[in-house]
């Protein structure tokens, strides 16, 4: 009674399940990539104060010329603690404008921090409310200490679209940190990556506010993952419950070949196929 499934219609509908359900695999297996990637970023998020330092030479690539920054890290290594020591720039200071903390929008004042070969590595030290004036006003930052300065932080990606970037208020200015577009407007080598500053050497100034880490939402990849699998599995059942009812003469039939047939003729000859497969 299941021959017909060696009909060319219902080869085509069997490959056609087998294919979808391979792609719906396939989607659930990157899902749970991603499940694995994002929950590697949150440990490295949590166990940071609990790690030691590396140094930031060793673990991102140096820049090697003026407008070019160096290359971008892959985020396997986004949140890694690192340490780095220099001098800081404050003539090149960058300020952040439209970030939020805790509900209130203000600046994160973004400083480059000089090493002794002459790259520079971008620090953000810090988030500070806007002036007076609102939420654009020029903010009130700290200056940034003189001599040799040791910073202890995470990575941070640059940030991946790009923004205007010019001068006010002493400062350039941006909405963005994006790397590739800061460093066209420094004078030096600047790595392709910033540091979100936790611990400085001298001490930094109590009137920054240190910028939160979101955690990546991993359980949402993890359940995306068994969905598309369920899915998957439910192609094959419903491939199987159409072939049963196509067996029992369940499904519709087509109409015969002669539309001008009258309905009782149609009707009779949908019968005779129904106790055709019946017998058989």
């Amino acid at each position: 009674m299941y021959r017909f499934l060696l009909t060319p219609r219902w080869l085509a509908a069997a490959a056609l399940t087998v294919v979808a359900a391979i792609v719906m695999v396939m989607l659930g297996n990157w899902q749970l990539r991603r499940y694995h990637e994002r929950t590697e970023i949150n440990d490295r998020i949590d166990s940071a104060n609990s790690v030691e330092a590396v140094p930031i030479t060793s673990v991102l690539s140096a820049p090697t010329a003026a407008g070019t920054p160096g290359s971008a890290p892959g985020k396997s290594l986004a949140w890694t603690k690192v340490t780095v020591t220099g001098r800081y720039d404050q003539a090149t200071e960058i300020q952040a404008r439209g970030r939020t903390v805790d509900g209130e929008v203000g600046f994160e004042i973004v400083t480059p921090l000089i090493l002794d070969d002459g790259t520079a590595v971008l620090v953000d030290r810090g988030w500070v409310p806007a002036g007076e004036g609102g939420a654009l006003a020029a903010p009130v930052a700290p200056a940034a200490p003189s001599g040799r300065v040791t910073v202890v932080g995470q990575i941070h990606l640059s940030e991946s679209r790009p923004a205007p970037v010019e001068r006010r208020d002493g400062r350039l200015d941006t909405r963005r940190v994006s790397i590739p577009r800061l460093a066209t407007e420094l004078p030096f080598p600047v790595y392709g990556a910033y540091v979100l500053l936790t611990e400085q050497t001298p001490a930094a100034d109590p009137a920054f506010v240190p910028i939160p880490i979101s955690h990546e939402d991993a359980w949402q990849n993890g359940g995306y993952a068994v969905q598309w699998w369920i899915f998957a599995g439910m192609a094959f059942v419903l491939f199987g419950w159409q072939a049963r009812r196509e067996a029992l003469g369940l499904n519709p039939q087509a109409p015969t070949k002669d539309p001008q047939a009258p309905v009782e003729d149609r009707v009779a000859a949908a019968d005779q196929r129904r106790a055709e497969k019946a017998e058989k």
